[in-house]
Protein backbone atom coordinates (compact mmCIF):
# COMPACT_ATOMS: atom_id res chain seq x y z
CA UNK A 1 0.00 0.00 0.00
CA UNK A 2 1.32 3.60 -0.82
CA UNK A 3 0.66 6.39 1.43
CA UNK A 4 0.53 8.65 -1.55
CA UNK A 5 -0.34 6.79 -4.50
CA UNK A 6 2.33 6.83 -7.77
CA UNK A 7 0.95 4.82 -10.73
CA UNK A 8 3.21 2.05 -12.21
CA UNK A 9 5.20 3.57 -14.95
CA UNK A 10 4.01 6.72 -14.75
CA UNK A 11 3.56 9.78 -12.40
CA UNK A 12 0.12 11.59 -11.24
CA UNK A 13 -0.21 15.39 -12.85
CA UNK A 14 -2.74 17.51 -12.60
CA UNK A 15 -6.05 16.11 -10.49
CA UNK A 16 -9.39 16.95 -11.15
CA UNK A 17 -11.45 15.81 -7.78
CA UNK A 18 -15.05 14.86 -7.77
CA UNK A 19 -17.49 13.14 -4.74
CA UNK A 20 -20.51 11.24 -4.81
CA UNK A 21 -21.83 8.86 -2.95
CA UNK A 22 -19.28 8.16 -0.18
CA UNK A 23 -16.44 8.09 -2.52
CA UNK A 24 -13.93 10.34 -4.53
CA UNK A 25 -13.39 10.17 -7.65
CA UNK A 26 -10.02 11.55 -9.23
CA UNK A 27 -9.24 11.96 -12.52
CA UNK A 28 -5.92 12.69 -13.07
CA UNK A 29 -3.50 13.75 -16.01
CA UNK A 30 -1.23 10.81 -16.65
CA UNK A 31 2.34 11.56 -17.44
CA UNK A 32 4.16 8.67 -18.44
CA UNK A 33 8.04 7.57 -17.73
CA UNK A 34 9.62 5.92 -20.62
CA UNK A 35 7.72 2.47 -20.69
CA UNK A 36 6.57 0.06 -23.77
CA UNK A 37 4.21 -1.69 -22.15
CA UNK A 38 0.40 -2.65 -23.95
CA UNK A 39 -1.32 -1.32 -21.25
CA UNK A 40 0.58 2.24 -21.71
CA UNK A 41 -2.64 4.53 -22.36
CA UNK A 42 -2.90 8.87 -22.53
CA UNK A 43 -5.13 10.85 -21.53
CA UNK A 44 -7.59 11.24 -18.38
CA UNK A 45 -7.00 8.12 -15.84
CA UNK A 46 -9.89 7.55 -13.04
CA UNK A 47 -9.14 6.47 -9.40
CA UNK A 48 -11.42 5.69 -6.89
CA UNK A 49 -10.92 5.99 -3.25
CA UNK A 50 -13.21 6.33 0.13
CA UNK A 51 -10.29 7.51 2.31
CA UNK A 52 -7.89 8.81 -0.47
CA UNK A 53 -5.46 6.16 0.74
CA UNK A 54 -6.57 3.43 -0.81
CA UNK A 55 -7.68 3.05 -4.08
CA UNK A 56 -9.31 0.87 -7.13
CA UNK A 57 -7.84 -0.03 -9.90
CA UNK A 58 -7.76 2.71 -12.15
CA UNK A 59 -9.05 3.42 -15.39
CA UNK A 60 -8.43 5.44 -18.42
CA UNK A 61 -11.66 7.18 -19.88
CA UNK A 62 -10.97 8.56 -23.52
CA UNK A 63 -10.38 12.04 -22.72
CA UNK A 64 -7.16 12.97 -24.09
CA UNK A 65 -6.65 16.81 -22.89
CA UNK A 66 -5.66 18.50 -20.23
CA UNK A 67 -7.16 19.73 -17.02
CA UNK A 68 -10.92 20.40 -16.27
CA UNK A 69 -13.96 19.45 -13.91
CA UNK A 70 -16.64 17.58 -13.64
CA UNK A 71 -20.36 18.57 -12.25
CA UNK A 72 -23.64 16.57 -12.41
CA UNK A 73 -26.94 18.39 -13.58
CA UNK A 74 -30.55 16.33 -13.68
CA UNK A 75 -28.02 13.00 -13.66
CA UNK A 76 -26.08 13.77 -16.21
CA UNK A 77 -22.27 14.60 -16.29
CA UNK A 78 -20.45 17.52 -17.91
CA UNK A 79 -17.01 17.43 -18.34
CA UNK A 80 -14.87 20.29 -19.34
CA UNK A 81 -11.27 20.10 -20.67
CA UNK A 82 -8.58 21.73 -22.65
CA UNK A 83 -7.17 20.60 -25.99
CA UNK A 84 -3.18 22.86 -27.21
CA UNK A 85 -2.43 23.73 -31.00
CA UNK A 86 0.98 24.96 -31.80
CA UNK A 87 2.62 27.04 -34.43
CA UNK A 88 1.04 29.20 -33.42
CA UNK A 89 0.10 28.47 -29.95
CA UNK A 90 -3.97 28.14 -29.42
CA UNK A 91 -5.75 26.44 -26.47
CA UNK A 92 -9.46 25.78 -26.40
CA UNK A 93 -12.38 24.58 -23.63
CA UNK A 94 -13.94 21.23 -24.56
CA UNK A 95 -17.37 19.68 -23.62
CA UNK A 96 -18.57 15.84 -23.07
CA UNK A 97 -21.21 14.37 -21.10
CA UNK A 98 -21.31 10.78 -19.56
CA UNK A 99 -23.86 8.87 -17.60
CA UNK A 100 -21.77 6.87 -15.69
CA UNK A 101 -18.32 8.54 -15.64
CA UNK A 102 -16.70 6.11 -17.69
CA UNK A 103 -17.80 6.52 -21.33
CA UNK A 104 -18.20 10.03 -22.35
CA UNK A 105 -20.12 11.70 -25.69
CA UNK A 106 -17.87 14.87 -27.35
CA UNK A 107 -19.21 18.11 -28.55
CA UNK A 108 -16.49 19.05 -31.07
CA UNK A 109 -19.30 22.32 -32.03
CA UNK A 110 -19.31 23.48 -28.66
CA UNK A 111 -15.48 24.03 -28.71
CA UNK A 112 -14.31 27.41 -28.54
CA UNK A 113 -11.50 29.72 -27.49
CA UNK A 114 -11.16 33.49 -26.50
CA UNK A 115 -12.32 36.55 -27.26
CA UNK A 116 -9.82 38.41 -28.73
CA UNK A 117 -10.61 42.06 -27.23
CA UNK A 118 -10.58 40.84 -23.63
CA UNK A 119 -7.96 37.96 -23.46
CA UNK A 120 -4.45 36.37 -25.74
CA UNK A 121 -5.13 33.30 -27.92
CA UNK A 122 -2.25 31.74 -26.20
CA UNK A 123 -3.85 30.67 -23.06
CA UNK A 124 -7.20 29.29 -22.39
CA UNK A 125 -7.04 25.98 -20.36
CA UNK A 126 -8.06 24.54 -17.09
CA UNK A 127 -12.00 25.06 -17.02
CA UNK A 128 -13.57 24.90 -13.94
CA UNK A 129 -17.92 25.11 -13.74
CA UNK A 130 -19.74 26.34 -10.61
CA UNK A 131 -23.63 27.01 -10.20
CA UNK A 132 -23.47 30.83 -9.43
CA UNK A 133 -26.48 31.44 -7.39
CA UNK A 134 -26.43 34.86 -6.47
CA UNK A 135 -26.28 35.11 -10.30
CA UNK A 136 -28.31 32.21 -11.56
CA UNK A 137 -26.35 31.29 -14.22
CA UNK A 138 -23.30 28.84 -14.74
CA UNK A 139 -19.80 30.65 -14.67
CA UNK A 140 -16.57 28.84 -15.72
CA UNK A 141 -13.47 30.08 -14.86
CA UNK A 142 -10.06 29.69 -16.98
CA UNK A 143 -6.42 29.66 -17.11
CA UNK A 144 -6.37 33.03 -19.44
CA UNK A 145 -3.87 36.12 -20.03
CA UNK A 146 -6.13 39.14 -20.77
CA UNK A 147 -4.59 41.83 -23.03
CA UNK A 148 -2.34 44.09 -21.32
CA UNK A 149 0.78 46.64 -21.86
CA UNK A 150 3.27 44.35 -20.08
CA UNK A 151 3.80 40.52 -19.84
CA UNK A 152 2.64 40.54 -16.71
CA UNK A 153 -1.09 39.80 -18.20
CA UNK A 154 -1.89 36.22 -15.60
CA UNK A 155 -5.14 36.13 -14.88
CA UNK A 156 -8.63 34.21 -13.89
CA UNK A 157 -10.39 34.27 -16.96
CA UNK A 158 -14.69 34.15 -16.49
CA UNK A 159 -17.18 32.98 -18.97
CA UNK A 160 -21.11 32.61 -18.04
CA UNK A 161 -23.79 30.38 -19.32
CA UNK A 162 -27.54 29.86 -18.88
CA UNK A 163 -27.47 25.99 -20.25
CA UNK A 164 -23.60 24.62 -19.78
CA UNK A 165 -23.48 24.56 -24.12
CA UNK A 166 -23.25 28.10 -24.92
CA UNK A 167 -20.44 30.87 -23.13
CA UNK A 168 -19.95 33.88 -23.31
CA UNK A 169 -16.77 35.97 -22.28
CA UNK A 170 -16.94 38.36 -19.73
CA UNK A 171 -13.66 40.52 -17.86
CA UNK A 172 -11.07 38.55 -16.00
CA UNK A 173 -12.58 37.52 -12.26
CA UNK A 174 -9.09 38.27 -11.38
CA UNK A 175 -6.43 40.01 -12.92
CA UNK A 176 -4.06 41.45 -10.72
CA UNK A 177 -1.11 42.34 -13.50
CA UNK A 178 1.55 41.05 -11.53
CA UNK A 179 2.29 37.34 -12.71
CA UNK A 180 4.06 36.60 -16.14
CA UNK A 181 2.35 32.83 -16.17
CA UNK A 182 -1.02 32.16 -16.87
CA UNK A 183 -3.13 31.04 -13.61
CA UNK A 184 -3.25 27.73 -13.70
CA UNK A 185 -5.95 25.05 -12.36
CA UNK A 186 -8.26 27.67 -11.36
CA UNK A 187 -10.48 26.49 -8.59
CA UNK A 188 -13.59 28.74 -6.92
CA UNK A 189 -15.44 27.47 -3.56
CA UNK A 190 -17.85 29.24 -0.48
CA UNK A 191 -17.14 28.03 2.91
CA UNK A 192 -18.20 29.78 6.15
CA UNK A 193 -18.96 33.18 4.70
CA UNK A 194 -16.16 33.85 2.57
CA UNK A 195 -15.35 32.94 -1.14
CA UNK A 196 -12.13 31.60 -1.81
CA UNK A 197 -10.13 31.86 -5.66
CA UNK A 198 -7.61 28.88 -5.62
CA UNK A 199 -4.87 29.02 -8.66
CA UNK A 200 -1.27 28.10 -9.45
CA UNK A 201 1.70 29.99 -11.21
CA UNK A 202 4.71 29.48 -12.24
CA UNK A 203 6.87 32.44 -12.85
CA UNK A 204 7.91 34.81 -9.68
CA UNK A 205 6.78 31.56 -7.91
CA UNK A 206 5.67 28.52 -8.43
CA UNK A 207 3.42 27.33 -5.98
CA UNK A 208 -0.46 26.39 -6.01
CA UNK A 209 -1.91 29.82 -4.36
CA UNK A 210 -5.33 31.44 -2.76
CA UNK A 211 -7.08 34.79 -2.79
CA UNK A 212 -10.23 35.34 -0.66
CA UNK A 213 -13.59 37.59 -0.44
CA UNK A 214 -17.07 38.57 1.18
CA UNK A 215 -18.14 38.38 -2.87
CA UNK A 216 -17.64 36.18 -5.80
CA UNK A 217 -17.15 39.32 -7.70
CA UNK A 218 -14.60 40.46 -5.63
CA UNK A 219 -12.74 42.46 -4.29
CA UNK A 220 -10.19 39.41 -3.74
CA UNK A 221 -7.48 40.14 -0.45
CA UNK A 222 -4.09 38.19 -0.63
CA UNK A 223 -4.04 36.76 3.13
CA UNK A 224 -0.54 36.90 4.71
CA UNK A 225 0.04 33.51 4.16
CA UNK A 226 -1.28 32.54 0.50
CA UNK A 227 0.02 29.31 -0.45
CA UNK A 228 -1.14 25.74 0.57
CA UNK A 229 2.61 24.41 0.83
CA UNK A 230 5.78 25.03 -1.19
CA UNK A 231 7.14 24.53 -4.63
CA UNK A 232 6.63 20.64 -4.05
CA UNK A 233 3.35 20.94 -4.50
CA UNK A 234 1.50 22.17 -7.49
CA UNK A 235 -1.45 22.14 -9.48
CA UNK A 236 -3.55 21.69 -6.61
CA UNK A 237 -7.92 22.20 -6.73
CA UNK A 238 -10.65 21.32 -3.71
CA UNK A 239 -12.73 19.31 -3.42
CA UNK A 240 -15.38 18.41 -0.20
CA UNK A 241 -16.93 15.49 0.83
CA UNK A 242 -19.99 17.69 2.85
CA UNK A 243 -17.63 17.54 5.48
CA UNK A 244 -13.64 18.15 5.17
CA UNK A 245 -12.36 20.10 2.10
CA UNK A 246 -8.87 18.54 1.07
CA UNK A 247 -6.95 19.83 -1.76
CA UNK A 248 -5.46 17.39 -4.24
CA UNK A 249 -1.67 18.86 -5.67
CA UNK A 250 1.66 16.19 -6.72
CA UNK A 251 4.56 16.38 -5.18
CA UNK A 252 7.02 15.86 -8.16
CA UNK A 253 9.37 13.11 -8.47
CA UNK A 254 13.60 14.04 -9.85
CA UNK A 255 14.39 10.98 -12.01
CA UNK A 256 13.14 11.96 -15.75
CA UNK A 257 15.43 15.20 -15.92
CA UNK A 258 11.74 16.92 -17.56
CA UNK A 259 13.39 19.83 -18.68
CA UNK A 260 16.52 18.67 -19.66
CA UNK A 261 17.92 21.07 -16.83
CA UNK A 262 19.63 18.94 -14.57
CA UNK A 263 22.77 20.27 -13.11
CA UNK A 264 25.31 17.20 -13.59
CA UNK A 265 23.46 14.17 -15.29
CA UNK A 266 26.47 12.11 -14.40
CA UNK A 267 25.78 12.33 -10.64
CA UNK A 268 24.37 9.36 -9.21
CA UNK A 269 22.36 10.64 -6.98
CA UNK A 270 18.69 12.27 -7.38
CA UNK A 271 18.23 14.86 -4.55
CA UNK A 272 19.67 18.10 -6.37
CA UNK A 273 17.86 16.90 -9.15
CA UNK A 274 15.05 19.34 -11.18
CA UNK A 275 11.62 18.76 -10.41
CA UNK A 276 9.84 16.54 -12.73
CA UNK A 277 5.76 17.27 -14.35
CA UNK A 278 4.50 15.33 -12.14
CA UNK A 279 5.03 12.63 -9.14
CA UNK A 280 2.70 11.04 -6.79
CA UNK A 281 -1.01 12.83 -5.69
CA UNK A 282 -1.07 14.40 -2.15
CA UNK A 283 -4.15 15.21 -0.99
CA UNK A 284 -4.31 17.81 2.00
CA UNK A 285 -7.08 18.73 4.27
CA UNK A 286 -8.09 22.46 4.70
CA UNK A 287 -9.65 24.06 6.76
CA UNK A 288 -10.64 27.86 7.74
CA UNK A 289 -9.64 29.71 10.44
CA UNK A 290 -11.86 32.40 12.68
CA UNK A 291 -10.63 34.90 10.52
CA UNK A 292 -11.31 33.13 7.32
CA UNK A 293 -7.98 32.18 6.58
CA UNK A 294 -6.98 28.85 5.40
CA UNK A 295 -5.00 26.13 7.28
CA UNK A 296 -3.53 22.83 6.14
CA UNK A 297 -3.22 19.54 7.85
CA UNK A 298 -2.56 16.08 7.19
CA UNK A 299 -5.50 13.59 6.09
CA UNK A 300 -7.07 11.91 8.88
CA UNK A 301 -7.19 8.68 6.70
CA UNK A 302 -3.16 8.53 7.40
CA UNK A 303 -3.18 8.30 10.90
CA UNK A 304 -5.54 5.68 10.88
CA UNK A 305 -3.27 3.68 8.43
CA UNK A 306 -0.34 4.25 10.51
CA UNK A 307 -0.47 2.51 13.76
CA UNK A 308 2.33 0.37 14.96
CA UNK A 309 4.14 2.32 17.91
CA UNK A 310 7.96 1.53 18.10
CA UNK A 311 10.04 1.93 20.91
CA UNK A 312 12.89 4.57 20.39
CA UNK A 313 16.09 4.73 21.86
CA UNK A 314 18.42 8.03 22.24
CA UNK A 315 22.08 7.95 21.50
CA UNK A 316 23.25 11.78 23.31
CA UNK A 317 26.27 13.01 20.83
CA UNK A 318 26.66 16.63 21.53
CA UNK A 319 25.08 18.90 24.71
CA UNK A 320 23.59 18.00 27.77
CA UNK A 321 20.42 16.08 26.69
CA UNK A 322 17.87 15.05 29.38
CA UNK A 323 16.09 11.66 28.01
CA UNK A 324 13.01 10.61 29.23
CA UNK A 325 10.25 8.05 27.91
CA UNK A 326 8.65 10.06 25.13
CA UNK A 327 10.98 13.33 25.77
CA UNK A 328 14.35 14.44 25.10
CA UNK A 329 15.09 18.62 25.82
CA UNK A 330 18.57 20.08 25.70
CA UNK A 331 19.82 23.71 26.67
CA UNK A 332 23.07 24.78 24.72
CA UNK A 333 22.82 28.33 24.91
CA UNK A 334 26.49 29.14 23.22
CA UNK A 335 26.71 25.77 21.12
CA UNK A 336 25.25 23.18 19.06
CA UNK A 337 23.83 19.82 20.56
CA UNK A 338 22.68 17.25 18.78
CA UNK A 339 20.99 13.62 19.59
CA UNK A 340 20.68 10.63 17.14
CA UNK A 341 17.84 7.59 17.58
CA UNK A 342 18.97 3.89 17.26
CA UNK A 343 16.07 3.76 15.24
CA UNK A 344 15.96 3.54 11.50
CA UNK A 345 13.85 6.14 9.54
CA UNK A 346 10.92 3.65 7.84
CA UNK A 347 10.42 3.27 4.49
CA UNK A 348 6.68 4.15 5.24
CA UNK A 349 5.57 5.65 8.94
CA UNK A 350 5.04 8.33 10.52
CA UNK A 351 7.27 10.17 12.64
CA UNK A 352 5.17 12.72 15.12
CA UNK A 353 6.00 15.30 18.24
CA UNK A 354 5.56 18.05 20.30
CA UNK A 355 8.20 21.27 20.37
CA UNK A 356 8.33 23.98 22.96
CA UNK A 357 11.61 26.61 23.09
CA UNK A 358 12.73 29.22 25.05
CA UNK A 359 13.40 32.78 24.09
CA UNK A 360 16.34 33.81 22.04
CA UNK A 361 16.50 29.96 20.30
CA UNK A 362 18.52 30.89 17.37
CA UNK A 363 16.94 27.22 15.44
CA UNK A 364 16.31 23.73 15.85
CA UNK A 365 15.89 20.73 14.47
CA UNK A 366 14.01 17.48 13.28
CA UNK A 367 16.92 15.75 11.00
CA UNK A 368 16.13 12.57 9.09
CA UNK A 369 18.25 9.93 7.56
CA UNK A 370 20.99 11.25 9.59
CA UNK A 371 24.27 9.32 10.00
CA UNK A 372 26.46 8.62 13.42
CA UNK A 373 28.73 12.11 12.34
CA UNK A 374 25.31 13.74 12.41
CA UNK A 375 26.60 15.62 8.89
CA UNK A 376 24.04 14.71 6.17
CA UNK A 377 20.89 14.19 6.64
CA UNK A 378 17.35 15.60 5.56
CA UNK A 379 17.17 18.75 8.25
CA UNK A 380 13.78 20.46 8.72
CA UNK A 381 14.90 23.43 11.05
CA UNK A 382 12.53 25.41 12.82
CA UNK A 383 13.68 29.03 12.75
CA UNK A 384 12.08 31.65 14.99
CA UNK A 385 13.59 34.61 14.22
CA UNK A 386 12.84 34.47 10.43
CA UNK A 387 9.19 32.96 11.44
CA UNK A 388 9.55 29.52 8.88
CA UNK A 389 9.94 25.79 8.83
CA UNK A 390 13.06 25.34 6.30
CA UNK A 391 14.20 22.03 4.59
CA UNK A 392 17.92 21.49 3.48
CA UNK A 393 18.48 18.25 2.00
CA UNK A 394 22.03 16.32 2.78
CA UNK A 395 23.97 17.71 -0.19
CA UNK A 396 23.81 21.47 1.38
CA UNK A 397 25.53 20.16 4.97
CA UNK A 398 28.95 20.01 2.35
CA UNK A 399 30.86 22.42 0.21
CA UNK A 400 29.21 21.19 -2.94
CA UNK A 401 26.09 22.42 -1.99
CA UNK A 402 27.50 25.53 -2.40
CA UNK A 403 28.28 24.73 -5.71
CA UNK A 404 25.35 22.75 -7.00
CA UNK A 405 22.91 25.52 -5.56
CA UNK A 406 22.95 29.28 -5.89
CA UNK A 407 20.71 30.32 -3.00
CA UNK A 408 20.09 29.87 0.24
CA UNK A 409 17.01 28.68 0.67
CA UNK A 410 15.95 25.62 -0.94
CA UNK A 411 12.33 24.87 0.66
CA UNK A 412 10.80 26.66 2.97
CA UNK A 413 7.58 27.31 4.64
CA UNK A 414 6.06 30.30 6.86
CA UNK A 415 4.90 29.45 9.81
CA UNK A 416 4.45 31.53 13.51
CA UNK A 417 6.74 30.30 15.99
CA UNK A 418 6.18 31.83 19.62
CA UNK A 419 8.75 31.28 22.72
CA UNK A 420 7.07 29.00 25.42
CA UNK A 421 4.45 27.84 23.41
CA UNK A 422 3.99 23.86 22.26
CA UNK A 423 3.40 23.15 18.83
CA UNK A 424 3.31 19.90 17.25
CA UNK A 425 4.74 18.14 14.15
CA UNK A 426 4.16 15.61 12.07
CA UNK A 427 6.78 14.07 9.46
CA UNK A 428 5.05 11.29 7.06
CA UNK A 429 7.29 9.17 4.97
CA UNK A 430 6.64 7.12 1.97
CA UNK A 431 9.94 5.95 0.43
CA UNK A 432 10.53 9.00 -1.21
CA UNK A 433 8.13 11.39 -0.55
CA UNK A 434 8.13 13.10 2.59
CA UNK A 435 5.07 15.78 3.72
CA UNK A 436 5.67 17.66 6.88
CA UNK A 437 2.82 19.47 9.44
CA UNK A 438 3.41 21.79 11.52
CA UNK A 439 0.84 22.86 14.14
CA UNK A 440 -1.91 21.36 11.90
CA UNK A 441 -1.83 24.99 9.83
CA UNK A 442 1.44 24.69 7.72
CA UNK A 443 2.00 21.95 5.00
CA UNK A 444 5.76 21.37 3.21
CA UNK A 445 6.07 18.26 0.56
CA UNK A 446 9.29 17.18 0.32
CA UNK A 447 11.17 14.74 -2.54
CA UNK A 448 14.14 13.21 -1.45
CA UNK A 449 15.87 9.81 -2.56
CA UNK A 450 19.09 9.20 -1.63
CA UNK A 451 19.62 8.56 2.13
CA UNK A 452 17.53 5.40 3.38
CA UNK A 453 18.01 2.91 5.86
CA UNK A 454 19.57 5.57 8.72
CA UNK A 455 18.61 7.54 11.89
CA UNK A 456 16.49 10.43 13.08
CA UNK A 457 17.61 13.05 15.47
CA UNK A 458 17.59 16.30 17.13
CA UNK A 459 19.48 19.19 16.97
CA UNK A 460 19.10 22.67 18.79
CA UNK A 461 21.83 25.84 17.75
CA UNK A 462 22.11 28.02 20.92
CA UNK A 463 18.84 27.86 22.58
CA UNK A 464 16.61 25.22 24.60
CA UNK A 465 14.31 23.19 23.25
CA UNK A 466 12.17 20.40 24.75
CA UNK A 467 10.77 17.35 22.50
CA UNK A 468 8.04 15.32 23.88
CA UNK A 469 5.62 13.43 23.32
CA UNK A 470 7.63 11.22 20.29
CA UNK A 471 6.54 8.76 18.35
CA UNK A 472 7.51 6.31 15.77
CA UNK A 473 4.37 4.56 14.31
CA UNK A 474 4.52 2.24 11.06
CA UNK A 475 2.06 0.52 8.78
CA UNK A 476 0.00 -2.17 10.44
CA UNK A 477 -0.51 -5.75 8.89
Amino acid sequence: MQLFYTPDHARVGDVIPYYENGEFKLFYLKNWNPYFGSDKTYGWHLLTTKDLIHYESETAIGILGGTGCIIKVEGLYHLYYCVFEDQPQRQYVCHATSTDLTNWTKYPDETFGPDESIYLLTDWRDPHVIWNEEEKCWWMILCAQNQGNTKRRGCVGLCKSADLHHWTCCEPLYAPQSSMSAYECPDLFYMNGWWYLVFSQFTDRFQTLYRMSRSCNGPWIRPKTDSFDGRAFYAAKTCSDGEHRYIFGWNPTRTQNTWNFDPDPTHEGYDYKTYDWGGSLVPHEIYAREDGTLAVRSNPALKKAITVSNEIKWIPLNGDWKVEQTSVNVDSPIAYASIISENDVPHQGCLSLDFTFTPGTERFAVVLQADQEFARGYYFYLDPKRQRIEYKSAIRMHEQGGWTFQYDVELERPVELIPNQTYSMEIFVDESVMEVYVNDEVAMSVRAYDLHDRKFGFAVSDGAVKFENIKLTTLGE
